[in-house]
């Protein structure tokens, strides 16, 4: 049984129109830690998705035609509320997704600063008014928000990757519906009681829960009202719903999977660079998007990086409940994250690398891995064309800035890089060739509510976040010319 202080936010019923809505079927959440069943939600079907997205439509009629100042109103009590909450939020979220409650706490600071960016940012909107050439014209150009827009969220980051859509797109006028991932539900169900305390008003934020996403998922990704669909999570499931959008010609963005390289050269600041990637590489047991997947370091300080590396995990990580103060790593989220994580290390292990440290499932639960250093990795092991998604360092080997250069960009991905360096030539120079939306030089953090982010390649389409990806992303741009004058 959760215990809260604020009983309310325990919520296992959808969201929509303003209303709980009880589901047909139902289905357990599941506490990764030890696989306890934390409380059983409802989940909807097809015709429910269908009221959400018609409410969300009738809706966006008075929401889009109030002030931006008034929407931002709204999103800043939204605010304050998951502040005033957010001791109960983040047992929910560390509870179905197991990471410790000190990274839950840190999610929610995300949330309030994208809260509190969107409803500032919408009142600074403009367009512009280019010279006519005729003098009996006038051309301008203005932006108004997309209509009703779909919000497909995973579970890794189940408070924050909500808010990074939703904000953004109900501060310039939009309505939203939201389907959350069926294993971690709770987190946004949570949001939408605050969302209703804060007096958002009926349709303008729905949430949608089930435990299969194909019906639901494709209902309101195809229904003809959503004029926009923002999807985070896999690559594989990324195509899949631009292909089903297609037939309406949605307005899309996706985040999808990545398949990370950080670069340690050769002059790199060897503590900074280990001390950096370390705490970054076991944020959420390694199951984040943009997370290192390969290490590539210069072969002259490859022993000195991985033997600080190695003392750091031996040194810091303590496997456990993320309801812990003493756990600094969880377990990972289900099964089939599992059998991922162990068929990557088993392939390495098997073509020649070697586990410095860990190397196998962990004792301390089901879904616990040991944290692993792998060296000895070589481009022909699984995980270096594949996101492994939990807490494995494969650590390759490169002589030349060209070679890392290559090697960083030997991927169908390009979400996010990352280069470690000393020179301020250097660091342009590979910043500037590594193929990603993000590049961190001599920093992990490059994800803020005021910076787009988004993937090259099969890591994405469009962006999230800053102005040119947290609001225009959510407008149409619309030419005005006016004639007669």
């Amino acid at each position: 049984m959760v215990k809260l202080k604020n009983p309310e936010l325990l919520k296992t019923d959808s969201y929509i129109n303003g209303k709980w809505i009880k589901g047909s079927e139902h289905f357990d959440v599941i506490n990764p830690f030890d696989q306890s069943v934390i409380t059983t939600v409802s989940g909807i079907n097809k015709s429910l998705a269908q009221e959400a997205v018609e409410s969300a439509h009738k809706a966006f009629a008075s929401w889009k035609a109030l002030r931006a100042e008034e929407r931002g109103s709204y999103l800043k009590r939204w605010s304050k509320l998951i502040e005033q909450n957010q001791e109960d939020l983040a047992l929910i979220l560390t509870l179905e997704v197991g990471k410790p409650l000190e990274q839950a706490h840190h999610e929610f600071m995300g949330c309030t600063g994208i809260l509190r960016w969107a409803a500032e940012e919408a009142c600074r909107l403009t367009g512009y008014t280019p010279s006519s050439p005729d003098p009996s014209r006038r051309f301008l150009a203005i932006k108004q928000p997309v209509g009703v827009i779909a919000a497909i969220t995973p579970w890794n980051f189940p408070s924050v990757l909500p808010l990074k859509k939703c904000a953004p797109a109900l501060a310039v006028g939009c309505t939203a519906v939201l389907k959350p991932a069926e294993d971690t539900p709770l987190s946004a169900l949570a949001l939408a009681h605050l969302a209703h305390e804060a007096g958002i008003p009926p349709g303008v934020f729905n949430v949608l829960t089930c435990s299969s996403p194909d019906e639901v998922g494709k209902e309101i990704i195809t229904h003809p009202l959503v004029r926009k669909v923002s999807f985070t999570g896999s690559t594989e499931v990324g195509k899949k719903i631009i292909q089903q959008s297609g037939s309406g010609v949605k307005n899309l963005t996706m985040e999808l999977g990545g398949n990370c390289p950080a670069i340690i050269a050769k002059d790199a600041n060897i503590e900074r660079a280990a001390e950096q990637t370390f705490w970054f590489k076991m944020y959420n047991a390694g199951q984040c998007c943009n997370n290192i997947n390969r290490f590539l370091i210069h072969t002259d300080v490859y022993d000195t990086f991985v033997e600080k590396f190695e003392s750091m995990m031996k040194e810091h990580i303590r496997l456990g409940p993320g309801t812990e103060e003493s756990s600094s790593m969880g377990p990972l989220i289900n099964t089939q994250g599992m059998e991922k994580v162990e068929s990557h290390v088993k392939d390495a292990l098997a073509k020649g690398a070697i586990a410095r440290v860990g190397g196998k499932k962990s004792d301390q639960g089901a879904l616990f891995f040991e944290p692993t250093l792998l060296v000895n990795v070589k481009p022909n092991m699984q995980l270096y064309h594949e996101e492994t998604f939990g807490p494995v360092v494969a650590c390759y080997r490169f002589g030349e800035d060209e070679e890392a250069i290559a090697m960083a960009n030997d991927t169908h991905y390009g979400l996010a890089s990352y280069l470690f360096t000393e020179s301020m030539s250097k660091s342009w120079k590979i910043a500037e060739a590594l193929e990603a939306g993000s590049i961190g030089v001599n920093t992990c953090d490059v994800v803020n509510e005021s910076l787009p982010f988004g993937g090259w390649k099969e890591s994405g389409i469009g962006r999230e976040g800053g102005a040119i990806g947290g609001l225009d992303s959510f407008l149409e741009s619309k030419t005005v010319v006016m004639g007669g004058l």
